[in-house]
């Protein structure tokens, strides 16, 4: 069986990769890095390092690359054999491969294939695959937009495996944490006969993905702009400081309240899973830069964010919200001057008041959450 995946990075090696490789599928990355897809057209295998004690290893076999940028024409004629393709590139990435996937939809139209073909978004948003289906849509004619609607599929999915910060003397090995969860929308499948091994198929995704953003991405955040603030450089470093993990605990607290009101979900199980994740965080196998997890501060506090968007809809519930304002207080004061959006968020609150920066980078509409922000903001600047 062939797959494709978009992004040669390390989350497309050492998750995605690995998973669609323990199902017997040989798989072509796509990507414009050279190193890596020559690296990968040369050894045709690479090595997983799992973050844990004795660091066992896992080995990938059965893979190739693709540049895209300088053979997009072998991509598209990859589609005609592929039973599956899956991204893991970044949400901004999303819509410069979509003509490219488009035009592999639209060769499998013209070879007048019938096999239906899931295209899977594994990025860290809400409704990744449906976001990649309307940029490739408008990449299609009428004809090949009613193909895609009888064959092709855009199933969500949500992922979780922490993958720190890396550097190798082989360019394809990779480090990564024993844990991973990859959960994928059935409902939204074309190709319902081909089930994954390791993959949990959900007839209601949204939940999950909810539960696994606003506690793993949210508390993650939160480990790295309360550990920065606080001084320190790793989040197994800062996940030592009782005052850090007080204020992780907290936020995911609240958001563990909103999945609890929302979804339904039963509250001792929950916490559990809370557990869990703090104990991935405070793992000491993985050193994982602050600065990564806290880069694009600006992103993070957007609207349907991971601090923003559980804010908001826990303020709606009349649910408590001050943990999640006083860490988004201090990813308005997190500092990187390698980071292009901290030195930007830290140029408007120069020039614009605070308010102003809040109401604008937020997005939020809710005076009181506004005034909860600026006042906890100022009062970390007195």
């Amino acid at each position: 069986m062939q797959a494709i995946h978009f992004g040669g990075g390390n989350i497309g090696r050492g998750f995605i990769g690995e998973v669609l490789n323990k199902n017997g599928m040989e798989v072509t990355f796509v990507d414009v890095n050279e190193a890596i897809i020559d690296a990968l057209n040369t050894n045709k295998r690479y090595t997983i390092e799992l973050a844990e004690e004795g660091n066992p290893e896992v080995e990938v076999d059965r893979v190739k690359g693709i540049n895209s940028s300088e053979h997009p024409d072998a991509v598209v004629e990859a589609f005609e054999k592929a039973v599956l393709v899956t991204t893991a590139i970044g949400p901004k990435i999303l819509p410069y491969i979509a003509p490219l996937i488009a035009k592999g939809i639209k060769k499998r139209n013209d070879q007048k294939i019938e096999q239906p073909l899931d295209i899977i978004a594994c990025e860290n948003m809400i409704g990744g695959s449906d976001f990649l289906k309307l940029e490739v849509l408008k990449h299609l004619d009428e004809a090949d937009k009613v193909y895609t609607e009888k064959y092709i599929g855009f199933p969500n999915a949500a992922v979780d495996r922490i993958v720190p910060l890396q550097s190798h003397d082989d360019v394809l090995r990779v480090t990564v944490e024993p844990y991973k969860e990859w959960v994928i929308d059935q409902s939204q499948l074309k190709n319902k006969e081909l089930h994954l091994e390791g993959v949990h198929y959900a007839e209601a995704l949204e939940p999950f993905i909810e539960r696994k953003l606003f506690t793993v991405n949210t508390g993650h955040a939160t480990t790295a702009y309360n550990g920065r603030y606080a001084g320190h450089h790793t989040v197994d470093e800062a996940m030592q400081d009782e005052a850090v993990v007080e204020q992780v605990k907290a936020v995911l607290n609240e958001t563990g309240a909103l999945m609890v009101k929302k979804w339904g979900f039963d509250p001792v199980e929950h916490q559990q899973y809370i557990d869990k994740i703090l104990s991935r965080f405070a793992n000491s196998y993985i050193v994982d830069e602050l600065t990564r997890v806290g880069r694009t501060p600006i992103r993070k506090l957007g609207y349907d964010e991971r601090f923003i968007r559980p804010m908001r809809e826990a303020y709606e519930r009349s649910l408590s919200t001050d943990a999640l304002v006083r860490t988004v207080a201090k990813v308005l004061a997190y500092r990187d001057e390698n980071d292009e959006e901290s030195t930007e968020l830290e140029k408007m609150l120069l020039e614009e008041s605070v308010e102003t920066v809040v109401s604008r980078v937020t997005g939020l509409k809710e005076q009181k959450l506004i005034d909860q922000i600026v006042e906890a903001y100022n009062q970390l600047n007195k």
